[in-house]
């Protein structure tokens, strides 16, 4: 538990300052929020590149990550062919991963709507 200093200061504990990655120098914001005080760290906004830029870095990585599979004796394909072995093996299994997921909300929303009022689920017996 933190103590108020005669000058109004607080210490804020190490294990949230870590969780919240509140630094040194940052600025926090304070709100009443009844009868408490809301604390929220201020970031400064992270400037926006522009997607030049962010498509420069993108193929500047992606030249880093190719010559090191190269170095490795590893050999890098193409999105294209990756695209293309992607489609091919979808339709050697004959579903999509897209298909899945509905079929998984199907299932779920059907085994709700068929459990008996009151029943939560859980396998324990209730007390008599």
């Amino acid at each position: 538990m933190a103590k108020v200093t005669s000058k109004l200061q607080i210490t804020l504990p190490k294990a949230l300052a870590t969780q919240y990655g509140i630094e040194p120098g940052d600025e926090i914001h304070f709100a009443a929020a009844g009868d408490a005080i809301r604390l929220s760290p201020q970031k400064a906004p992270r400037p926006q590149l522009s997607f030049a830029e962010r498509l420069r870095i993108w193929d500047q990585a992606n030249q880093a990550l190719r010559a090191h599979w190269q170095s490795a004796g590893k050999d890098c394909e193409s999105s294209a062919e990756s695209a293309e072995r992607m489609q091919s093996a979808q339709a050697a299994r004959g579903w999509t991963r897209e298909e899945l997921y509905d079929r998984v909300t199907r299932y779920t929303e059907r085994s709700a709507s068929n459990q008996p009022a009151g029943n939560d689920g859980s396998d324990e017996e209730s007390e008599q």
